[in-house]
């Protein structure tokens, strides 16, 4: 395969993760789990501190009771799997990228297995909630879920084109 071909596939794979919040009641290979904590284990980090623990969340009952607290994070409910990422750092505004970036590379790995994810946030006093539910200690600073699982439905959303995100050399 050419250089060429093999970079288009990529893109294409790459061009293809999707937000999926609708799953199907499917069990996820356990080979798609551990390669999405692998993954997450090597996702790199500023000064490569890794300030993050993630919870693997398998049990229906507390998929259920995340997806209800204050956030947007629904659609835990119907995933198979949720992972919170718990960050240690005492500012939490420094993780946010490191954060962002390991969310997206889990998804991608998921999606490296055909499954679907969605990236969701709890908020204020549902932060609180799911550290309690998943005993996180009071010093880790809880933000982001993802769930996972078999998409139920094809995505259907428009993007917007090139010319209405892309600017060369000025606005």
């Amino acid at each position: 395969m050419s250089e060429d071909a093999v970079a288009r596939e990529r893109i294409d794979f790459l061009r293809g993760l999707r937000a999926t919040r609708d799953f199907t009641p499917e069990p996820i290979p356990s080979r798609a789990l551990q390669d999405m904590i692998e993954v997450a284990r090597l996702t790199g980090t500023a000064s490569n501190r890794q300030l993050w623990d993630i919870v693997v969340v398998t049990e229906r009952a507390m998929l259920h009771q995340l997806s209800q607290v204050e956030g947007s994070a629904s659609h835990l409910a119907a995933a198979q799997v949720g992972i919170v990422i718990a960050n240690s750092g005492t500012r939490p505004q420094q993780a946010i990228f490191d954060e962002g970036r390991l969310a997206e590379r889990i998804m991608l790995a998921a999606h490296a297995h055909g499954l679907g994810s969605s990236i969701g946030w709890f908020r204020d006093s549902g932060r609180v909630a799911a550290k309690i539910l998943l005993g996180i200690p009071d010093d880790r600073f809880v933000r982001t879920a993802i769930s996972v699982g078999r998409a139920a439905s094809e995505h259907g959303r428009r993007r917007k084109s090139l010319d209405q995100l892309v600017h060369y050399e000025r606005f």
